[in-house]
């Protein structure tokens, strides 16, 4: 309790400017929030941010480069797209149980499968530079994914396993938000490179020194990434969990038998079902694109909208998890997304609506991606962290996958319209679905208590 609420009221009260308690207060409350995200989490954020710097100046440009300079068909490109989230997906379970599995210390791995995982997609940088060709540029996509999958449930365990239970909403949202400025200042720097570089690719196949040097730069960013991983994360951070496991070297199975616990049942449940009509960012921005008629040198900014809503609300909205309940906000984040849909096939117009759109899926990420991070850490015992995170993670990329090419063959066939609207039915009814399977009962607070390592106390 802060010194300014223990005070007796009978005691003199000296003004406001010169009041101690109310000084002591502040400074409390700046200590508890410092509590609350824990150097680890901090440090893994720079990681990310940076990473994210490198991986978003990819994909910033890569639509374009794909279906203006390589002459790919939307189907095609929905290959590709679901193949960064395939591959992400095949991993992220392997991931998880090899950052469980522990040393001759007893110290988990987490850092180094994460080093590795960084490490992969900081090599997949400059291979771009070398490959010109659908499938090569699939294969190289596919080596930044499979990073991307090793190294996303190991550092989620760290982050959650150094932060208090009830304060991981916030310490998910702060590491989200770190890594969108990454996702902010990407696109931007992209944007920059291309114009100082000489421009986009030409639809004749023209100059292509642009992209090589937007690829260039990502690999050199990417690189810094991992070794602010290397020299600044501990191996071991210290928090309020120790991670004790059952054993040292759990097996595979032993994580998919973690689907017996309820509560990361139903949410693996409806992180599936609500990814299989989540629509990609690259077919949105590309939608978004042509609606408006926008100049293709344009392009790479577009993604800036979404992430500064999220890099805005990624904070303020975990903490509101935390108080709401997480498995309730990830539900609203869908009919967040739901409305940025409703609002793009909507007869309004002008730049005033794609702003809405932009913002309305930053909002839904910032509602959704640590959200449901953290809900699914609360149901997972610690020494297992890794393989549960891993488990939620791997049906959620698999399910985006399959949407992906389902998409993509809808555009291809009905064009991009027609398949939004379809996609926002299908996402209506899931939104309704996964509601219905992770209802609660009204006495239920779960998320605002303190958590336990016992899976069946979290329904």
């Amino acid at each position: 309790m802060y010194v300014a609420d223990s005070r007796s009221s009978k005691a003199p009260v000296a003004p406001a400017e010169t009041r101690p308690g109310r000084r002591e207060a502040a400074d409390g409350r700046r200590t508890a929030a410092r509590a609350a995200v824990p150097g680890t989490v901090v440090a893994l954020g720079v990681v990310s941010l940076v990473t994210d710097v490198s991986s978003e100046m990819v994909s910033a440009v890569l639509p374009l480069y794909l279906l203006t300079g390589l002459g790919l068909s939307p189907l095609g490109f929905g290959l590709l797209d679901g193949i960064q989230n395939g591959f992400s997906a095949v991993v992220r379970l392997a991931g998880g149980h090899l950052a469980d599995r522990r040393g001759r210390d007893g110290t988990p791995r987490h850092k180094a499968v994460a080093a590795v995982g960084y490490g992969l997609s900081a090599l997949s940088k400059p291979l771009l530079l070398l490959v010109h060709t659908v499938p090569l540029i699939g294969a190289v996509l596919a080596v930044d994914r499979t990073g991307k999958g090793l190294r996303t449930a190991p550092r989620d365990a760290m982050i959650s396993l150094a932060t208090e239970p009830s304060h991981r909403g916030r310490a998910f949202g702060v590491h989200r938000a770190m890594d969108t400025a990454g996702a902010l200042f990407g696109p931007l720097a992209a944007f920059l490179v291309l114009r100082t570089a000489g421009g986009p690719l030409l639809a004749d196949g023209g100059q292509q020194q642009g992209y090589h040097a937007v690829f260039a730069v990502s690999a050199c960013v990417a690189v810094l990434g991992v070794l602010v991983l290397l020299l600044f994360v501990p191996n071991r951070p210290a928090g309020a969990e120790a991670g004790e496991g059952p054993a040292a070297h759990p097996r595979l199975r032993d994580g998919l038998a973690l689907l017996r616990i309820p509560g990361l049942r139903r949410l693996t449940v409806c992180a599936v079902l609500l990814g299989l009509t989540t629509v990609s960012d690259s077919f949105l921005y590309l939608l978004v694109q042509r609606r408006l008629g926008l100049a293709t040198e344009y392009f790479p900014l577009l993604p800036l909208g979404t992430a500064g809503a999220f890099l805005l609300l990624a904070v303020p909205l975990g903490a509101l998890a935390d108080r709401i309940g997480r498995r309730r906000l990830f539900l609203a984040g869908h009919g967040v997304l739901l409305l940025a849909y409703g609002l793009l096939l909507s007869p309004l117009d002008g730049p005033a609506v794609v702003g809405c759109v932009l913002l309305l899926h930053g909002a839904f990420y910032a509602a959704t991606d640590g959200v449901l991070a953290a809900a699914a850490a609360d149901t997972v015992p610690a020494g297992q962290r890794g393989a549960g995170l891993a488990l939620v993670g791997t049906g959620q990329a698999l399910a985006r996958f399959a949407c992906s090419l389902m998409f993509g063959a809808l555009w291809s066939a009905v064009g991009g319209t027609t398949a939004l609207t379809w996609s926002a039915l299908a996402l209506a009814g899931c939104v309704t679905g996964a509601a219905f399977v992770l209802r609660e009962p009204a006495t239920a607070i779960a998320t605002t208590t303190t958590a336990t390592n016992d899976p069946e106390a979290h329904p």
